[in-house]
Order: structure tokens, then sequence, then C-alpha cells
């Protein structure tokens, strides 16, 4: 399987608003001061740490709310998303709270967090991977 095969059985759909989402959750990973690991940081210091490390560590991932995405991104980031997303902030949050525990247990299959530049290698394949199955035909 490939890096967001997972993601996408989780959500249980395949359309372009599934595309877009994860388009976004990977550029909201990349675009945090940190990158995956100042996510990460972002949830500990929301007192959501156990949350964020179920997702990085083996075993089941742990689930998260919208509001617990509010608590742990700005209302501007959740904003940006809601824009690329075409929603209004709570559905991008809600949307969000579906796919980031999939894509930060993609990314983290060692159990540990990777440098900045694997994540950035990785999101791109998982993403061409991503566009050729939503548009093979």
């Amino acid at each position: 399987m490939g890096l967001l095969d997972d993601a996408l059985g989780a959500l249980g759909a395949g359309g372009p608003d599934t595309q877009g989402l994860l388009q976004a959750a990977a550029h909201l990973v990349q675009q945090q001061p940190g990158g995956l690991d100042g996510l990460a940081q972002r949830f500990e210091q929301a007192g959501l740490g156990d949350i964020v490390h179920s997702w990085i560590g083996a075993g089941a991932n742990a689930p998260v709310s919208a509001e617990q995405i509010q608590q742990v991104l700005d209302a501007p980031m959740l904003a940006d998303l809601a824009d690329k997303l075409g929603v209004d902030p709570q559905q991008a949050a809600s949307s969000l709270a579906q796919v980031l525990p999939q894509l930060v247990d993609h990314l983290t299959p060692g159990g540990s967090l990777p440098g900045a530049g694997e994540v950035d290698g990785m999101l791109q394949q998982g993403l061409s991977a991503l566009a050729k199955r939503l548009f093979a035909g």
C-alpha cells in the first residue's frame, strides 16, 4: 500500500474532495514551523501529546475531535484550510480530524518522527500516488 492508501480507505472515499482534503492536510504539515515535529509539539503544548504520540507510535491511532484540532491550530490556519476546502472553519477542523491521524501515522512508519526533508519527500510521493489512483481511467 502507498503512503495515503490507508487514509483514503479510512475516509471511505476517493473523489476530488478527498484529494483536496489530503493535499490541504499535507500542506498544513509542511507549513508548520518544524514540520511534523512542530505539529507534534503543538499537540503537546495543547495537552494532547498522548493523542499525537499514538499516531506516531505503533498501535491504534487515538481519535481526535474537531474541537481538539481547534485547540491545536490557530484561527488563521483553520481559516486558510477552510478556504482551500471551500467549507467553514468548523467543517475544516472536522475533516482534518478524520484524516490527520492516518496521515501522521503513515509519515512515521518506524514509530518516530522523520527529518523535515524526509517528510517532504514522502508527502510528494504520497500525493503523486493519490493523484494516479484518483484519476486513473
